[in-house]
C-alpha cells in the first residue's frame, strides 16, 4: 500500500492482533481492531483483562471459544466494514454455536441494543469504558443471555492494567495518557462514544513506558484524543475547577513528555494526536530540547477555511493554525509535519476548498490522512447543518486534495535524499527480505540493506534516492 492510499485509507482499516501467547488450557481469544491508535491501546488491555481470566489468544478466529471486534464510529466507512465482517464471523456458529461474538468499542457505544437485538449479529457489546466487565458479561453471554455494558465513566482510565504486547513488530508500543475528548467538534461523534476528557496519572504512565523498554521495545507512543490538553492535579479534580495554584502544581503535557523522554535516551518518543487551539510553545520547546522525542507533529487542521473551522467549532482560525505552525518551524526546524482535511463539509464553498488548497500549499505537509465529510448520528453537524455538498463535489475537491498532498510528499522526501537520517529499524521491508525498514525522526520510512543489522537497533543511514513516500540508502558510520 503507498503513502497516497494510506492517507486515505488508514482510519478504516481492520488489523488482527498479531502476536500468539501460549496457555494450552484457556480458552481462546480472538481480537481484530478497527480505527485509531487508541482503538489498539485498548485491545491490548481486554487481552490482558481475558489473559488475567485464563485466555490465550489466537490469529486464528475459526479456532477462537470469543471473537471481539474493537470498532470505529468516525466514518459511515467503518461501520459497513465492521458489519461484514461480523457476518463473517457469525459463520462460525454453524460448526461451533458455542463461540461467542461481540464488539467493543466507540461503535458498540454508538449501535448499542441494535446490535443484539435488531441485527442479531453478535452476543456481547462492551463500551470504551466497561472493558473490567468483559469477565462478567462473557459468563452472561455463555448461559444465553445477552450481554451489554456501554455506560461511560468520569474517572475510568485504565491505569492499573498493564497491557498485553500483542503488536507485530515488538518495537513500538502503544501508551494511553487520557481518554474521552472536551472538544465538542461538529463533525466528531467520540465524545459521545468515549465521553468525557480525563488524564491518566503521570506515575503509571511513566511506569509503563519503562516497563515497555526493559521488554525491548524501543519507540513509545503517548496517545489521547487531544495530547495538548493533558493535565493531572491528582485527587480526581477535574481541569475545569481547579485554582491557578491548583493548575500549577498540576503535570501538564509538556511536563509528561519531558519524564518519559527522560526514561531511557535510547527510547523514543512520539505522540497522537495534538489539537491546534491548545499546543503551547513549552511543548514545541521540550520537544526541542529531547533528542528522542521525535521531530514529527500529528496537527489536523480539517479546512483551510476560518468559517468553516467555526460551523466545526475547532476553535481557532486559520490564522491561529499558520501561526501555531510558524511557531513548529522556528522552535523545531525541519520538523515533520502532517494534518487531517476533511472535504465538502456543511456548507463549504468552492472559495472554501480554494482556501485549504492554499493552504497546504503554504504549509507543505509531509503526509496527510484526508476525507470526504461523512455524517454522523447525533453530532451536532447532524443537528445543525445541512449535509449539502453533493457527493460528485466532495469527490471531486477530495480528488484535488490528494492530488496536491501527492506532490508535497514527494518534495518532502527528496528533501531527505543526500542527508544521513538516525532510523529505527523495525523489521523486514515489504518488498524484500534483504532489505530492512524503520522511520526517520520525523516518521517518514527508511529502506537499507539488512546487513548484520536487526529489529530494534538502530542505524545511521545515508540517503542516495526515494520514491513518493519512502527513503532508500546505506547504513553509515
Amino acid at each position: 500500500m503507498n503513502q497516497e492510499t494510506k492517507i486515505i485509507d488508514e482510519n478504516i482499516q481492520g488489523q488482527a492482533l498479531m502476536r500468539e501467547t501460549k496457555n494450552p488450557e484457556g480458552k481462546k481469544l480472538f481480537l481484530e481492531s478497527y480505527g485509531c491508535q487508541m482503538n489498539f491501546a485498548d485491545s491490548e488491555i481486554v487481552a490482558s483483562i481475558l489473559i488475567d481470566k485464563g485466555y490465550t489468544t489466537t490469529q486464528n478466529y475459526k479456532e477462537a471459544d470469543v471473537i471481539f471486534v474493537n470498532t470505529c464510529a468516525i466514518r459511515d466507512n467503518a461501520e459497513n466494514r465492521v458489519r461484514q465482517r461480523l457476518q463473517d464471523y457469525k459463520k462460525i456458529k454453524k460448526d461451533k454455536p458455542e463461540a461467542l461474538i461481540g464488539v467493543l468499542g466507540c461503535m458498540a457505544e454508538r449501535l448499542k441494543s441494535q446490535f443484539l437485538e435488531q441485527e442479531k449479529l453478535v452476543d456481547i457489546v462492551v463500551g470504551p469504558d466497561a472493558y473490567r466487565d468483559l469477565p462478567n458479561l462473557i459468563e452472561q453471554a455463555e448461559g444465553g443471555q445477552k450481554a451489554i455494558n456501554v455506560i461511560l465513566s468520569k474517572e475510568e482510565t485504565y491505569a492499573d492494567i498493564a497491557p498485553v504486547r500483542l503488536d507485530k513488530n515488538g518495537v513500538s508500543a502503544f501508551v494511553s495518557i487520557m481518554r474521552g475528548c472536551d472538544n465538542m467538534c461538529s463533525f466528531c461523534v467520540v465524545p459521545f462514544t468515549r465521553g468525557r476528557e480525563r488524564s491518566r496519572d503521570p506515575e503509571s504512565i511513566v511506569r509503563e513506558c519503562k516497563e515497555a523498554f526493559e521488554a525491548g521495545y524501543r519507540e513509545v507512543t503517548l496517545l489521547g484524543q487531544n495530547v495538548d490538553s493533558y493535565l493531572y492535579s491528582g485527587g480526581g479534580l477535574k481541569k475545569e475547577i481547579l485554582t491557578p495554584e491548583q493548575k500549577a502544581a498540576s503535570t501538564n503535557f509538556a511536563q509528561l513528555m519531558e519524564m518519559v523522554a527522560l526514561v531511557n535516551p535510547d527510547l523514543r518518543v512520539r505522540f497522537s494526536t495534538s489539537h491546534p487551539k491548545d499546543m503551547t510553545d513549552e511543548v514545541l520547546e521540550v520537544m526541542a530540547k529531547y533528542e528522542n522525542i521525535c521531530n514529527n507533529i500529528h496537527l489536523p487542521v480539517q479546512s483551510g477555511s476560518s468559517k468553516v473551522l467555526n460551523r466545526m467549532n475547532r476553535g481557532y482560525t486559520r490564522e491561529w493554525y499558520l501561526e501555531r505552525i510558524a511557531a513548529i518551524r522556528r522552535i523545531i526546524p525541519g520538523c515533520g509535519i502532517s494534518t487531517d482535511i476533511i472535504t465538502g463539509f456543511c456548507g463549504e464553498t468552492e472559495e472554501d476548498h480554494q482556501e485549504t488548497i492554499s493552504l497546504m500549499k503554504e504549509v507543505g505537509y509531509d503526509y496527510a490522512y484526508m476525507f470526504s465529510y461523512s455524517e454522523r448520528p447525533k453530532t451536532l453537524a447532524e443537528r445543525k447543518y445541512k449535509d449539502d455538498v453533493s457527493e460528485e463535489v466532495k469527490n471531486r475537491r477530495l480528488a484535488e486534495v490528494v492530488a496536491l498532498q501527492r506532490d508535497s510528499s514527494a518534495v518532502k522526501a527528496k528533501e531527505g535524499v543526500g542527508k544521513v537520517h538516525k532510523v529505527l529499524i523495525e523489521g523486514f521491508s515489504k518488498k524484500s527480505e534483504e532489505m530492512l525498514m524503520g522511520r526517520n525522526s520525523q516518521n517518514m520510512v527508511v529502506v537499507f540493506p539488512k546487513g548484520n543489522h536487526k529489529k530494534g537497533d538502530y542505524v545511521n543511514v545515508m540517503v542516495d534516492r526515494c520514491t513518493t513516500s519512502t527513503l532508500i540508502g546505506e547504513v553509515v558510520g
